[in-house]
C-alpha cells in the first residue's frame, strides 16, 4: 500500500488552488493517445483519490474524454489539473503539480505500455499494464 500524505498544488497563474488529503506516493505514466496529445508527452501523475478541494473552480474547464472519465484544465493559464474517474470520485494528477512534494514520489507503474511510441524510454523498472488492462480494471461494467 502506497504511502499517502495531504498536499497543495496551483496552477500556473495561481487562479486555482488544489488540495489533496491524501495524495500517494507512487507516481505513475500514462502512455495512451489522449494522455500523450494532452500533455505532449507520457502522463506522470498521482492519485489524489476522492478527497479533492478545488479552490477557483470558477477557473476550471473540464472536458469528458470518454464515459468514465474528465479531465480538468484552468482557464486561464491552461495548466493540466486532473484526469477524474467519475464513477470511483477520483482524481490524477499531474505529479509537476506538487513540486514540493516531488521527493516523496516514486515511479512505479506505466499504463497503456503498449501504445508508448518507440522514441522514449524510461530507466525505472516499473510494473506495467496494458490498454485491455487499464479498461479492465477502471472501465465501468456494461450497462
Amino acid at each position: 500500500m502506497a504511502e499517502k500524505f495531504p498536499a497543495t498544488a496551483t496552477c500556473l497563474c495561481g487562479a486555482v488552488t488544489i488540495q489533496a488529503a491524501a495524495l500517494s506516493t507512487k507516481a505513475d505514466a500514462c502512455h495512451c493517445g489522449m494522455c500523450r496529445k494532452w500533455g505532449g508527452g507520457p502522463l506522470l501523475a498521482v492519485d489524489g483519490g476522492s478527497q479533492v478541494t478545488i479552490e477557483g473552480a470558477e477557473h476550471v474547464t473540464v472536458f469528458n474524454s470518454s464515459e468514465w472519465a474528465e479531465r480538468g484544465f484552468c482557464n486561464r493559464c491552461g495548466t493540466h489539473l486532473f484526469y477524474h474517474l467519475k464513477d470511483l470520485d477520483r482524481y490524477i494528477m499531474p505529479a509537476g503539480l506538487f513540486s514540493d512534494a516531488e521527493d516523496r514520489f516514486q515511479f512505479t507503474h506505466q499504463i497503456f505500455i503498449d501504445h508508448k511510441p518507440a522514441f522514449y524510454e524510461f530507466a525505472n523498472a516499473t510494473s506495467n499494464l496494458t490498454e485491455t488492462e487499464v479498461i479492465a480494471q477502471f472501465a465501468p461494467p456494461p450497462k
